[in-house]
């Protein structure tokens, strides 16, 4: 999949879950989009709790591929929810990306290992 392509594909769901919803004030959808997001990371940790077995009662309830889908839950939803704040969703996540890339990765910044 094309940058275009997925940044069209955040723009559909976007478009779906904002028809798909009931009617609120724009501020108000605009919040419970964020919230959406704690939503999600919570089961990327339920999902990883259930990968290691770590609850007594429940035991191994989960697979690492549930923590995989878990986690691409998330970044779909944080596109989303950029997409929600901003039509320009796209060339935000490039630009802050970029300056990301180069406050960790410009020489002398790595890790030695």
């Amino acid at each position: 999949m094309s940058d275009d392509d997925l940044w069209e594909s955040i723009g559909r769901l976007q478009d779906w879950l904002a028809s798909a919803q009931p009617a609120r004030p724009p501020q108000e959808a605009l919040l419970l989009r964020m919230l959406k997001l704690s939503e999600e990371v919570g089961e990327v940790a339920e999902a990883v709790i259930g990968a290691t077995g770590q609850n007594p009662r429940k035991g191994t309830s989960h697979t690492w591929d549930d923590v995989q889908s878990e986690l691409c839950d998330v970044i779909i939803t944080a596109a989303v929810a950029l997409r929600a704040l901003t039509p320009e969703a796209r060339e935000v996540f490039t630009s802050h990306l970029a300056r990301v890339m180069d406050r960790s990765l410009r020489p002398g910044r790595l890790p030695q290992p």
